[in-house]
């Protein structure tokens, strides 16, 4: 399993991770920041338990974002 994080509050709705993992990340239309697809808030950081076969995309989306606020780690 893979925990992404992003810390969203810090985006700037550059689009990067959606351009990168777009079945992952989606642009908000309320407030112009990019959202992870499925996470679970807690403490203004956004978590999602996901499959390792989104790995590469994930690491993307991760590198291509300038403000750095998304992390991925690989879990037991």
């Amino acid at each position: 399993m893979i925990r992404v994080q992003q810390w969203r509050d810090k985006c700037i709705g550059c689009n990067a991770c959606v351009e990168a993992d777009k079945f992952r990340w989606r642009l908000s239309r309320q407030d112009g920041k990019c959202t992870l697809i499925g996470g679970q808030v807690k403490k203004g950081i956004h978590t999602s338990l996901v499959m390792e076969d989104e790995w590469e995309a994930l690491q993307n989306a991760a590198r291509n974002c300038p403000v750095h606020i998304i992390r991925i780690e690989k879990v037991s």
